[in-house]
């Protein structure tokens, strides 16, 4: 009964994804119903430049890239390392920490204490958060990290930990609670969602409840293998 209900709540909540214009950038971690374990990245944008982007995947790490590079205006907070493997475990973030996790890990230190000096995206009047998980498989574990902009201009750093998650659901968090001007930042705990049937099925089924218009890349990693949906 327990995971009947743990699954129907994360049923419920895809909602945040499919009646939400945008959700901005969005990061799910979790298993599928066979234990797979499994993380996913998506991309939205509203700008010529953020839509100017797609996934490639090279050497255990996926990256976002210009699909026209002669049409960007800005790469430095489009253009980065999104999902790397370290070992048996995964790293994925919406940024340049990606690599300052992968780093500090090698080095032995923890994720927590990772992302201890990075702040917000300096992109005014939105401020992006910076998103990033880690999947432990070592431990069974998963990590989510939001660090936003709060009230006064400082910044907050808000880190979650699960372990024990039931089959067939993930964690994730998003850049945006949605549209609007200045967007607003994910103001939520990670919210429980679905990680239903294997590889193509669970990033299709992500791919399509994301905003057509808005939608840009997704980047699925299950188990070792990767899949990637490029809009352009």
């Amino acid at each position: 009964m327990f995971f009947h209900n743990f699954a129907m709540n994360a049923n419920n909540v895809l909602e945040h994804i499919s009646n939400n214009s945008y959700p901005g950038r969005g990061i799910v971690l979790g298993q599928n119903h066979d234990g797979v374990w499994i993380a996913i990245y998506w991309i939205m944008g509203r700008s010529d430049n953020s839509r100017n982007r797609i996934f490639t995947h090279k050497d255990n790490v996926l990256s976002t890239e210009a699909a026209n590079p002669s049409l960007v205006k800005d790469p430095s907070l489009i253009i980065y390392n999104a999902m790397r493997g370290i070992g048996h475990n995964i790293i994925v973030s919406n940024g340049s920490q990606t690599d300052v996790i992968y780093d500090k890990l090698m080095l032995g230190s923890s994720f927590l204490a990772s992302l201890e000096h990075e702040k917000y995206e300096p992109d005014a009047p939105n401020y992006t958060p910076r998103i990033s998980g880690y999947i432990d498989r070592n431990v069974g574990s998963v990590s989510l990290s939001i660090i936003k902009r709060n009230h006064t201009g400082n910044t907050d750093h808000h880190f979650y930990r699960y372990s024990n998650i039931p089959l067939g659901v993930g964690y994730c968090i998003t850049t945006y609670m949605g549209d609007g001007d200045p967007l607003p930042s994910f103001q939520n705990e990670p919210i429980l969602l679905p990680l239903k049937g294997d590889m193509n099925e669970i990033a299709n089924t992500y791919w399509n409840e994301l905003d057509k218009d808005n939608r840009i890349s997704l980047g699925l990693r299950y188990d070792n293998i990767v899949k990637i949906i490029n809009k352009y």
